[in-house]
């Protein structure tokens, strides 16, 4: 064998697993098609958040965002990483105690989060628009360039020597201990992880992943215009329609002073372009909360696709009995940033038979039964 694990996938979920077992004292092999940091990490907000939409996505999410905390003060200028807090938006009184709510839930759980009335909101994002009934701030949820984080996870980490990295390396099939390439190569290890987000499906057909298409647009640069990452409460709503296209406003401050402007979902489609009719009722969401927006020049948009489970949970462990010795590590939908070093620790605490931080039940594949599958 070559490696202890091969990892099929260089994105930062495929990243931030290969750092664990590297770091465990594994040689770990990462095969990716295309490069480091590509994919849905190239293509998404780098949004570190606690969300809160299930009990296990809330365990999930709050862990890992205490990870990323620990190695913030390790990552490079380059990487972008800011604490620059969440601020969940009310446009109006129901969504006002829809603030109020999670604002109980969060300080049951140990998490800071400070309600903020209208005059307060105001005061604290003159940006936003002056009918807002209010808001929650999470402080410590932060930003990150994700692309280059997974390039430091694979050259800089500490188990980074135990690392190597194959581009152009497209992996066709996956079996007991190996994999095959395109072009017939076959590389082995006693442990096989599936890390390549909707790729996945090509390699096991019958995991229940589905795409969700999304648009985002950068504006020029604007300094200081916002300060937090701004949602509105309106989000948690519609980021999990099971059908058609919706959009949430969510607007985010990068440390070049630029803005980030999302979002829409789609399951409808797998074609990349994008969309204009999409994109302008996605702008015309953002402009209501941020009245500013038709006055800023949007340099470029592009679109992603995330990996979505029918729970909306990843799928961490063990393949099963359709593909003996896989592991798998997908299915993060938009949380796959966020997620990423949790989804690691969890990954490597079952390889290595160690005791897991969290309770790893509910995200193993196990969970789908063969009716959920794709056959």
């Amino acid at each position: 064998m070559t490696a202890d694990a091969v990892i099929v996938g260089a994105g930062i979920v495929g990243a931030a697993c290969a750092a664990e077992l590297a770091a465990c004292g594994m040689r770990v092999e990462v095969l990716d098609e295309q490069g480091i940091g590509g994919g849905a990490t190239a293509a998404g907000m780098g949004h570190i958040v606690v969300m809160n939409d299930s009990p296990a996505e809330f365990a999930l999410s709050r862990y890992s965002r205490e990870l990323w905390l620990e190695l913030a003060p390790q990552l490079r200028p380059c990487d972008a990483f800011a604490r620059c807090g969440t601020l969940w938006v009310a446009a109006d009184d129901e969504e006002w105690q829809a603030a109020c709510a999670m604002q109980a839930v969060f300080a049951a759980q140990g998490v800071a989060a400070e309600l903020l009335g209208a005059a307060a909101l105001r005061e604290c994002e003159p940006a936003l628009a002056g009918s807002m009934a209010g808001g929650l701030r999470i402080g410590h949820d932060s930003i990150v360039y994700a692309p280059t984080v997974a390039q430091w996870l694979l050259t800089q980490s500490p188990g980074a020597a135990n690392i190597r990295v194959r581009r152009g390396a497209q992996v066709t099939a996956i079996g007991v201990h190996r994999v095959t390439l395109a072009d017939g190569e076959r590389a082995s290890a006693a442990h096989v992880i599936v890390a390549n987000g909707l790729g996945a499906q090509r390699l096991a057909p019958w995991l229940p992943l589905q795409a969700k298409k999304g648009h985002l647009l950068i504006t020029d640069r604007y300094p200081a215009l916002i300060r937090h990452q701004l949602l509105e409460l309106g989000y948690i709503k519609s980021a999990h329609h099971a059908s058609g296209t919706s959009v949430a406003f969510n607007a985010q401050p990068r440390p070049t002073g630029q803005l980030l402007i999302g979002s829409s979902r789609q399951f409808d489609t797998t074609d990349p372009a994008v969309e204009m009719p999409v994109l302008a009722q996605m702008l015309q969401r953002a402009a209501r909360y941020l009245p500013v927006l038709p006055t800023l020049n949007g340099i470029r948009a592009w679109t992603g696709f995330r990996a979505a489970s029918p729970d909306g949970l990843p799928l961490i462990g063990p393949a099963g009995d359709r593909a003996p010795g896989v592991w798998l590590a997908v299915g993060h939908e938009g949380l796959g940033v966020t997620t990423s070093l949790a989804t690691a620790r969890l990954l490597a605490a079952q390889i290595t038979a160690s005791v897991a931080p969290i309770p790893v039940e509910p995200y193993l594949p196990a969970r789908f039964t063969e009716r959920d599958c794709h056959v």
